[in-house]
């Protein structure tokens, strides 16, 4: 149950992928760590939300954005080995951060959207090496070390603006601690994720020509609190509770920013940044039906702040339902697959007051786990 359960909370929880910060893609769950002998897994997910507003102006009308927030997929590569008694190594292939913006094309303003037919997209892929040692106490200590890249790209035609950053990849660490006890099926894992500092050269179109620019930009660190106990036969309750220093991410082009006075073109304000950091809240209940098959309920939440957000990321926090089964084909094979339902926080933007309500999407997601 345990080993199934593993699985099952961590897809669960990120059925599709997961929606803290507006660009996380991944929870970064060390839980393949404790999983039995040597394991291997593959997961995919997609989310499809469904994200639009609107701007008044006043009797001259109210025009939709339209559906700014195309789906998208994720994926993710697990590998678990079992060195002896004490050791275990893992490596794990995910997508830590990512965006995809596409605002339809409108007329000008006051008859379309103002940021009608812009554009964004942010990619990145991570690869961490983790060691876990575990003392006689039921007491295990883990870290290690996190390669990722990143990279972006946005179009603003309200702005004439063009920007595309160069592929980075640099480098973060990984530390935690975890309890256990086995017999009830109980764990406790607490992991602190390093922030990853990138240094971008950017190529940023202008109305006032093409400029060459660099910035730095910070993946956040984070800590994750995840938890598992046995509360009745065959019955596990479960969840999470993870903080992201947003506050620490800013996307922030020289051309865009800074006025002409310092060598700029728009003197914007950051093209992304968070003025709130967050916290995710997840908790469920998982059952073992029989040898074969097991099914999880989950819920999370993410507080609404009501503070203006940016153009590019119109939502604010977010309640989520996730239901999982898994399905022990053999000794050796499992297949956990899982949907969830996410309510996207109402949201009002900067700059032009767009209206953002009403806002929901659907994931999924399947893994297949191997031990050998």
């Amino acid at each position: 149950m345990k080993r199934v359960m593993t699985s099952m909370a961590a897809l669960a929880i990120g059925a599709g992928a997961a929606h803290a910060g507006g660009v996380e893609r991944s929870t970064q769950s060390v839980g393949i760590l404790f999983e039995q002998g040597n394991y291997g897994e593959v997961s995919f997910g997609a989310f499809n939300p469904d994200v639009s507003g609107s701007v008044s102006y006043g009797p001259l009308g109210n025009p939709s954005s339209g559906d700014m927030a195309p789906g998208y997929g994720t994926v993710s590569l697990g590998y678990k080995q079992h060195l002896s008694d004490q050791w275990d190594l893992a490596v794990i292939f995910d997508q830590p951060i990512g965006a995809k913006v596409n605002y339809p094309a409108q007329p000008a303003p006051p008859a379309g959207y103002p940021l009608g037919g812009s554009q964004a997209s942010i990619k990145s892929a991570a690869i961490t090496a983790l060691l876990r040692y575990k003392m006689p106490n039921n007491v295990s200590f883990y870290g290690g070390v996190r390669s990722e890249s990143a990279s972006g790209k946005v179009s603003l035609p309200f702005l004439n603006y063009k920007m595309k950053t160069s592929d980075e990849t640099d480098f973060g660490y990984v530390v935690g601690v975890a309890w256990e006890k086995p017999e009830i099926a109980a764990r406790v894992a607490l992991t602190y994720n390093s922030k990853i500092t990138h240094d971008f050269s950017a190529t940023e179109e202008t109305v006032a020509g093409t400029f060459n620019s660099s910035f730095e930009t910070t993946v956040p660190e984070s800590v994750n609190l995840e938890f598992q106990t046995g509360i009745m036969k065959d019955t596990l309750l479960m969840g999470s509770v993870r903080w992201v220093h947003w506050t620490q991410f800013d996307i922030s082009p020289n051309a865009y920013t800074q006025s002409p006075l310092n060598g700029g073109v728009y003197g914007q304000g950051a093209l992304v940044e968070y003025t709130d950091n967050t916290i995710t809240y997840n908790l469920g209940v998982g059952r073992r039906f029989n040898d074969q098959w097991s099914g999880a309920i989950m819920f999370g939440y993410e507080k609404h702040t009501g503070k203006p957000t940016g153009n590019l990321g119109p939502t604010d926090g977010f309640k989520s339902v996730s239901l999982a089964a898994s399905y022990q084909a053999t000794q050796n094979i499992k297949v956990t697959g899982g949907v969830r339902y996410v309510d996207i926080g109402d949201a009002t933007t900067n700059g032009i007051n767009g209206d953002f309500t009403g806002n929901d999407g659907w994931g999924a997601g399947l893994r297949v786990g191997i031990n050998f």
